[in-house]
């Protein structure tokens, strides 16, 4: 892969169980860039996210994420990818049981943070860079949509990651708290961060030009800044 490469898929099929979704998918994503993907519902945008995190598995083709080979991925190591993944999905998936702070807190024992003070420096500095530095003792019911969704964020930012995967992010958001989100995913693209955002919103993909990959028939094609 190039220096700046940071997802490299080449004559690659995308599979759902049995059923292939996508075929001879190419798809290559440089740090720093964000990327629209649309399609229609069934199309195989979600498909093909969770192939980039490894939820399914890809045995064709060749297929880097984040340095690591796709197809040689051992399950031991798909912890490992994901750390360098930041996933945000329509539905915030937080835990209602728990506060701001014990949401993130979860998410970084599960990866292995185990130093109590660096833990909370990180969690109050994705929360500040959200724009919820003050709402860390909230639980997910106190919060609107649109604050749940930058939690979501904030916690798909906690272990630093190069890539964001956004699943219709704004999908439950009105107009408003959506341009909110999307001026936060840009930004954090300008970080170096690569974002890969899977949307039905045309609005914002007119407010916020950017290169747009599509699922279509089975095919992706890719158009924008580079030529594929």
């Amino acid at each position: 892969m190039e220096l700046d490469t940071i997802i490299k898929l080449e004559n690659a099929p995308i599979y759902q169980k049995e059923t292939l979704v996508l075929s001879n998918v190419y798809l290559e994503i440089n740090k720093g860039e964000f990327i629209f993907l649309i399609g229609k519902t069934g199309s195989g945008k979600s498909s093909l996210l969770k192939t980039l995190y490894a939820d399914l598995p890809i045995n064709e083709g060749q297929a880097n994420v984040a340095g690591y080979n796709l197809l040689k991925l051992k399950t031991k190591e798909i912890p490992f990818l994901r750390r360098k993944i930041g996933i945000v999905f329509q539905d915030f998936q937080l835990l209602i049981d728990r506060s701001v702070s014990e949401n993130l807190y979860f998410v970084m024992k599960a990866t292995g943070w185990n130093d109590k003070r660096k833990m909370q420096m990180r969690m109050q500095d994705v929360l500040t860079k959200v724009g919820l530095g003050t709402k860390g003792f909230k639980m997910p019911h106190q919060l609107s949509g649109g604050e749940q969704q930058r939690v979501s964020i904030a916690r798909a930012l906690i272990n630093d990651p190069e890539i964001i995967l956004a699943d219709e992010p704004t999908g439950n958001l009105d107009p408003d708290t959506s341009n909110g989100i999307m001026k936060l995913l840009t930004e954090i693209s300008k970080t170096g961060r690569a974002v890969f955002m899977a949307t039905h919103n045309y609005n914002l993909i007119q407010k916020y030009p950017s290169r747009i990959v599509q699922c279509e028939d089975g095919k992706i094609t890719c158009s924008g800044n580079e030529t594929n």
